[in-house]
C-alpha cells in the first residue's frame, strides 16, 4: 500500500548517487540507475556494489521551451519520432534499429527542469529500451527537490517508519549536500554513439504512443476521432501535480465521456496530500474509481479494463493484453486524459 518502488526511491537520492532497483523502471533523475534482477539487486545491497559493463552514451538535446498546451509527456514521446526523423531509429514496423538500445541517455538542454519532471524523461528511458539515463540539471532544482524530500523523510521518521537509522544518516547526507551545494557535469571532449536533438518548441500538437507499442507514436491530428472507453490516470509517470491539473480540467463537467475513469496516486503520500486538498473526493464524485496506490492498471496486476476495451493512459507501455486482454491502448499525458 505504500505504492511505486521507484516513485519511493526518487524521494531518497542525492546527487550522484549510483543505485539500482528491482524494477525496470529505477531510472533516476538524480544521479543514475541501472535495474536489475532481485538477486543482482540483493548482491548489490549486500556488498554495495554491482558488476556492470558500462555501456555507451546517446546524446539528447532537448532545445526551445514547449508551447502552451504541449506537456513535457510530449516531449517523451517525441524522442522517438525525432530519432526515427533522424534516421537513428526505424519507423514503426520497418527495421529494427534503434540507437538507444542498450545505452545510457544523457538528457541536456533544461538545466531548470523540476526534478518530478526530469523524472518522466529519465523514467521513460525503459521503453526506448535503454539501459540507464540521466540529465544534467542545475543546482536550483536538485535542491528544491532535496529540500522536499527532507519533509518527507522526516515524516516517515516521525510515523516510525521502518529503518529509522537509516533513515537518520540520509537525513543528515541530504542536509550536508544543502550546505555545500555540488553537482557533477560531464567532460566537454566527452563522445557520444549518437546525438539525437529534439526541438520543444516545435512541438505544435500532442504526440501520443500508439496501440499496441510505446514507439508507435503518431501526432495527436493522425489520430483525432478514435472511440474511447476507458481512461487511466496513474503510474509513475503521474505525479500528484498531474492529478491536479486533471482536476483543474474537469471542473465544472457533470457527466464522464467514458465508461470507467481510473486514477491511481503513485505513493501513500501522494494519495493523503490529495485527500486532504480534495483532489481524489471531486474526481471520485465524478465518477472516477480511486485504486490502492501502486502500478495498477499500469501492469494490469491490481485491476483490469473490459476485455477488446481501448484506452487512454498516462502509464508507461501499452503492450498486448497487458491492462487488458485485447485492449488497445494509447499512451500521453494526463491532460489530454482529462
Amino acid at each position: 500500500g505504500d505504492g511505486i518502488i521507484h516513485s519511493w526511491l526518487n524521494r531518497l537520492l542525492l546527487p550522484d548517487t549510483v543505485g539500482t532497483g528491482g524494477d525496470s523502471h529505477t531510472r533516476f533523475p538524480i544521479g543514475i540507475s541501472f535495474p536489475a534482477g532481485s538477486g543482482l539487486v540483493a548482491f548489490a545491497a549486500a556488498l554495495g556494489c554491482m558488476p556492470l559493463d558500462m555501456p555507451e552514451s546517446v546524446l539528447v538535446v532537448l532545445r526551445g521551451a514547449l508551447r502552451p498546451g504541449i506537456a513535457l509527456r510530449d516531449a517523451v514521446n517525441a524522442l522517438p519520432l525525432a530519432a526515427m526523423e533522424q534516421g537513428l531509429q526505424s519507423r514503426f514496423g520497418e527495421g529494427t534499429d534503434n540507437v538507444f538500445n542498450s545505452r545510457i541517455l544523457e538528457f541536456e538542454g533544461q538545466p531548470d527542469l523540476p526534478v518530478d519532471q526530469a523524472f518522466e524523461l529519465t523514467c521513460a528511458a525503459a521503453e526506448r529500451s535503454a539501459a540507464a539515463a540521466t540529465i544534467a540539471l542545475g543546482i536550483g532544482p536538485v535542491a528544491a527537490q532535496l529540500r522536499a524530500n527532507l519533509a518527507i523523510l522526516r515524516r516517515l521518521l516521525a510515523e516510525g517508519y521502518e529503518s529509522s537509522a537509516a533513515l537518520r544518516r540520509r537525513i543528515a547526507a541530504v542536509e550536508a549536500w544543502l550546505e555545500s551545494p555540488a553537482l557533477l557535469a560531464r567532460d566537454k571532449n566527452a563522445k557520444f554513439a549518437a546525438t539525437v536533438e529534439v526541438d520543444l518548441a516545435a512541438l505544435a500538437e500532442p504526440i501520443l504512443a500508439c496501440p499496441n507499442n510505446p514507439d508507435n507514436v503518431k501526432r495527436l491530428s493522425e489520430v483525432a476521432g478514435a472511440r474511447i472507453d476507458e481512461v487511466f490516470v496513474g503510474s509513475c509517470m503521474t505525479t500528484a501535480a498531474h492529478l491536479r491539473t486533471v482536476d483543474r480540467l474537469l471542473a465544472g463537467t457533470d457527466k464522464l465521456g467514458v465508461k470507467r475513469f481510473w486514477v491511481t496516486p503513485p505513493t501513500r503520500i501522494d494519495r493523503e496530500i490529495l485527500e486532504k486538498e480534495g483532489v481524489l473526493g471531486r474526481l471520485a464524485d465524478l465518477g472516477a474509481r480511486i485504486e490502492l496506490p501502486g502500478c495498477s492498471l499500469c501492469m494490469g496486476n491490481q485491476a483490469r479494463v473490459e476485455d477488446g476495451a481501448v484506452v487512454f493512459s498516462t502509464s508507461t507501455r501499452n503492450f498486448d493484453h497487458r491492462m487488458g486482454q485485447g485492449a488497445q491502448v494509447y499512451l500521453g499525458s494526463a491532460e489530454l486524459a482529462a
